[in-house]
């Protein structure tokens, strides 16, 4: 009934003199419009209240341009529309083929950075479980697990020669040590696993013409970082199989390392998501130059928030790394005191802000606070623009997701780091990360074309 209905109203808005062509109506004066636009005008004046959602719907329908096809062409549409427009006027898309072969490549953009963001989980509950130093050798390509009681042995004498074995882990069964090289194993070979993922795809791909060069050439770039963090991270792990400067010193690795591979797996997450994002959303929502300088607006807020945002992450790979979260589980003062005596007792000074645990404790603490006042400030100077409800939203949530992991970092904290808060605390990194990478990409500038044909201000139905 409903279908009736919105067909009989588009014919009867084009009887007299009207034609369709390829889902394109066209009247004798040369004005066009598509069905899509008659569905929303028709759905809009029988329900008013989901006008906020079909704006947003008919942004994302923009990236693909039904009008793109020249005149001289119009007779051949049907073939043009199934490939699609390569590019427009101020917007060149990064995959060709038309829609089908920008989903495709959009959901496989999309898994692989859903598997980076499970490898950053799995590595957090290696390192909580104390699991990363158990296996004392590196292959770039892996290689079987032990598979019989002598492989094992041998295996677990191999990790009885590390420090961590002689200082913290002496006298541990063959039991216990299986159950911290399998994590270490899982989350080597889950690595690995994403290269598969993401290079038979990408061979395919390219080999079916959709990949764009400028497309091609980030996705060689990301494949490349994806490459070297197996590097990184064995770089990581041979610091922490080396003898400490003091035998009552915990063997631990590197913070410096444990920083650049957590850094490194942030970027290559926030890079395939963008570039996902860039894919299946050529456009950012934009229905009038009113809500586009209400964008502008924010996105000078948002950059400088999210790089606060990043660096409050990068600081908790410090904290991570110099086992900070043991010391002072207390909050909002550190033990007895607000600021610690011995923030800067290292020499020179900028180790402190590295190496000292009172120091990169504190720094995490402040920045955390930090991030979550800039957002909700973020959040207070949007409400008095005039901008996309998407964008709204947005925001909404990433005040929300900074709440939440500013209450699961002190959580963890006073419950002295068990598993389940300090793996739930680091996934929560990533999620707001992911909100403040989407709030960017949904904010940048539209194409000279779409901002050409946007009115002053949204029409609102009567």
């Amino acid at each position: 009934m409903f279908h009736s209905r919105v067909f009989a109203s588009i014919l009867k808005k084009n009887r007299g003199g009207g034609s369709i062509i390829n889902g394109a109506i066209t009247n004798f004066k040369g004005t066009k419009t598509t069905p899509l636009n008659h569905l929303r005008d028709f759905h809009q004046q029988q329900n008013p209240s989901s006008r906020s959602f079909l704006y947003g719907f008919r942004s994302l329908s923009k990236g693909y341009n039904y009008q793109c096809v020249p005149s001289s062409m119009r007779k051949m549409s049907t073939v043009a529309a199934s490939v699609g427009c390569e590019s427009q006027e101020g917007l060149r898309l990064l995959v060709k083929g038309g829609p089908k072969a920008q989903k495709m490549v959009g959901i496989w953009l999309f898994g692989s950075a859903a598997w980076v963001f499970s490898m950053v989980i799995l590595g957090g509950v290696t390192r909580l479980t104390r699991s990363g130093l158990s296996m004392t050798d590196w292959k770039f390509s892996g290689g079987l697990p032990p598979l019989s009681d002598q492989d094992w042995l041998l295996e677990f004498e191999k990790y009885k020669q590390s420090p961590e074995y002689k200082i913290v882990n002496k006298g541990m069964s063959i039991e216990d040590f299986k159950f911290i090289y399998w994590m270490e194993y899982a989350h080597r070979m889950w690595g690995r696993g994403l290269g598969i993922v993401f290079a038979l795809p990408f061979s395919y791909f390219l080999r079916k013409g959709y990949i764009t060069v400028r497309l091609g050439a980030k996705l060689c770039g990301l494949f490349a970082l994806g490459a070297g963090q197996g590097l990184i991270g064995w770089w990581m792990v041979k610091s922490g199989l080396e003898e400490p400067a003091s035998e009552y010193a915990q063997p631990r690795v590197s913070p410096y390392r444990l920083a650049a591979h957590l850094t490194s797996a942030f970027v290559i997450y926030g890079g395939l998501l963008w570039t996902a994002l860039s894919v299946v959303m050529p456009e950012p929502p934009a229905e009038s130059l009113a809500w586009v300088r209400g964008a502008a607006k924010v996105k000078r807020l948002a950059l400088p928030v999210s790089l606060i945002v990043g660096i409050t992450a990068v600081s908790g790979a410090f904290v991570a790394g110099n086992d900070a979260g043991h010391a002072f589980n207390t909050f909002p003062m550190m033990g007895d005191k607000w600021i610690p005596d011995d923030i800067f007792n290292l020499k020179p000074l900028i180790r402190n802000f590295f190496e000292n645990t009172s120091t990169v404790q504190l720094d995490h603490r402040i920045l955390a606070i930090t991030s979550l006042i800039s957002i909700g400030a973020l959040w207070w100077f949007s409400k008095k623009l005039d901008i996309h409800p998407a964008v709204r939203s947005l925001i909404g949530a990433t005040v929300g997701m900074a709440t939440l992991q500013v209450s699961l970092g002190i959580s963890t904290l006073l419950s002295y780091v068990p598993v389940s808060l300090g793996t739930a605390h680091q996934a929560g990194a990533l999620t707001l990360l992911t909100l403040v990478i989407l709030l960017n990409h949904t904010v940048r500038k539209p194409s000279a074309s779409l901002l050409k044909s946007l009115p002053q201000v949204v029409k609102t139905p009567l």
